[in-house]
């Protein structure tokens, strides 16, 4: 497509007061952002908020999974009203796109998720994403938003993730914000405020760890605050935030999404000899295998972990890991073309 990909996440506490009410004033200042970029950028909005939006409306709100889920279907058209209602002067119109994981985990799903996307693109039209809460089942269930705004970017190929928040990006200890990464390692990940908003599911450790992801599937992701005057265009300009600088990534958009939005069911852990041999394009033999830490049947997407339990690849399995240690050691668990190293 002639025109690059933007996800642009917008956390519950960012557009909500503390009340939980709506800001009006934060979505209005948001669309008229999002309308200058319009003419240069296929946007999507990943944006939280219906079940801060619509929980007032639950007698006795307690945040049980019900109630949650009660409070989205009240929430979500309310939210959707009051971006259309400040998109409008603009002449932009959205769609709601309600999304499951499911959608990502089934690749036909996913690619037919895509063209409805590309589809409302040629049109002009801006896609709003949220989870489907009504429905989506707790063992299923996205993290959080950070999450999903990271399955759309990296499936649909997406230059840019900005992932807006309450705060201005990722400080250090002294408060400062860290006006670039260069890679998200275990320093990194050791500044993240712990605690969550009193609204939101994610926070801090959150965002670094889908940055990460991202990040490693060749996009650039720009942490930022939501309420910086100007934000979301300085954050498309780095001018403001934090920017996690994306990694060299010639992997095909399949393996992207082997990677990143498949459903993991299984995971192995294995020895530094197969961490080796996968890391230089070999298959996965049996024979490299320490532990069977969750199991999984042939064809399902299982994680590769090394001794210090650290993620070294994902991969979609040849055998079920019932055979791993019933067949010789030269049984092929994964197939080199089906393994993604992270």
């Amino acid at each position: 497509m002639s025109k690059s990909i933007l996800v642009l996440k917008l956390g519950s506490a960012s557009i909500t007061t503390p009340q939980g009410e709506i800001d009006e004033a934060i979505i209005a200042d948001i669309t008229r952002q999002v309308s200058a970029l319009a003419a240069d950028h296929h946007l999507i909005l990943v944006s939280s908020g219906a079940v801060a939006a619509g929980k007032k409306f639950i007698t006795n709100y307690k945040g049980k999974m019900a109630e949650r889920k009660a409070a989205a279907a009240i929430g979500n058209p309310l939210l959707l009203n009051t971006y259309s209602k400040h998109f409008k002067p603009y002449h932009i119109s959205i769609a709601q796109s309600l999304c499951e994981r499911q959608h990502f985990s089934n690749r036909m799903q996913f690619l037919q998720l895509k063209e409805t996307y590309e589809e409302l693109w040629k049109n002009g039209i801006i896609p709003i994403a949220n989870e489907n809460d009504v429905v989506s089942n707790v063992e299923l269930k996205f993290s959080d938003n950070d999450e999903l705004a990271t399955l759309l970017g990296v499936g649909f190929g997406a230059s840019l993730i900005l992932l807006g928040t309450s705060v201005p990006g990722v400080l250090d200890k002294e408060g400062n914000v860290i006006p670039n990464i260069a890679s998200i390692n275990n320093d990194i990940f050791s500044l993240a405020n712990k605690n969550t908003s009193e609204v939101g599911l994610g926070g801090m450790t959150s965002k670094l760890t889908f940055a990460h992801l991202a990040s490693s599937m060749g996009i650039k992701v720009v942490i930022f605050g939501i309420r910086t005057p100007d934000g979301i265009l300085k954050a498309v300009l780095e001018e403001t935030g934090t920017v996690c600088e994306p990694r060299k990534c010639s992997i095909s958009s399949r393996n992207k999404w082997l990677a990143s939005g498949s459903l993991v069911t299984g995971r192995l852990m294995v020895d530094e000899g197969a961490c080796e041999a996968i890391r230089n394009r070999k298959s996965l033999l049996a024979v490299g295998v320490l532990s069977i830490e969750a199991d999984f049947s042939s064809g399902e997407i299982f994680e590769i972990i090394n001794g210090q339990n650290n993620i070294v690849a994902v991969a979609r399995a040849k055998a079920s890991s019932a055979l791993i240690h019933s067949k010789a050691h030269n049984l092929e668990i994964a197939n080199a073309n089906d393994i993604v190293v992270l």
